[in-house]
């Protein structure tokens, strides 16, 4: 990680009042193919990590059992916080948390990450990993920040100062080591794409004896 959690935080915080205001085309299509690999059933309960103003939370929120919502920016937690009580959603909660500290009690059944995950080094992508696969979950689906090719500086979706995009390929290996077989690879942008990752063995996806 190029900056600390609490640098993250307060430029996330000041960025949270405009972050709806002009997303990408890119960003929001991630958004949407997140939220479709997603597919929680009514009985799921959902993590989204790196979940600033709620975009994907909210969006899942009335196809789950519940929804909980992570980050590190009180910025954000506070309009995520604000634009589920303007659109009457109960049954999502959001509060803080990190991807290798996400202060959730109990296992989830789906987690989601979308233009997060790019904040950590590789090495803090793994850990992330292997800590969401500790929660129990049979699909994860990131959309985020990702080299498809070579990255091309003309035209970034990320800053380079802060950010930390990995390959393709790294974050395939990361999910694989971490037990999840990638089932789907969506390419948004040869910078910006969504990986689906399940697991055999969960609960309602038993291993065949």
């Amino acid at each position: 990680m190029k900056k600390t959690l609490e640098e993250h935080a307060a430029r996330f915080s000041e960025r949270a009042a405009a972050y709806d205001d002009d997303p990408s085309p890119e960003y929001l299509a991630c958004c949407d193919l997140v939220v479709e690999h997603a597919a929680p059933t009514p009985e799921d309960v959902v993590l989204d990590l790196g979940t600033g103003t709620g975009a994907i939370a909210l969006a899942l929120a009335p196809r789950a059992k519940r929804v909980i919502g992570r980050d590190i920016s009180e910025g954000m937690l506070e309009r995520a916080a604000e634009k589920a009580r303007e659109r009457g959603i109960e049954t999502v909660e959001f509060g803080y948390g990190e991807f290798r500290d996400p202060h959730v009690d109990g296992e989830v059944d789906v987690v989601t990450s979308n233009f997060a995950l790019h904040h950590l080094s590789d090495e803090e992508k793994r850990e992330a990993v292997e800590v969401i696969a500790a929660l129990g979950p049979r699909r994860l689906v990131l959309g985020d920040v990702m080299f498809f090719g070579e990255a091309d500086s003309d035209e970034p979706f990320y800053s380079p100062e802060v950010d930390d995009p990995a390959t393709v390929g790294t974050l395939a290996d990361i999910f694989t080591d971490c037990g999840f077989a990638l089932t789907a690879v969506e390419r948004v942008h040869d910078q910006v794409g969504v990986l689906v990752g399940e697991r055999a063995g969960t609960r309602d996806a038993p291993l065949e004896e």
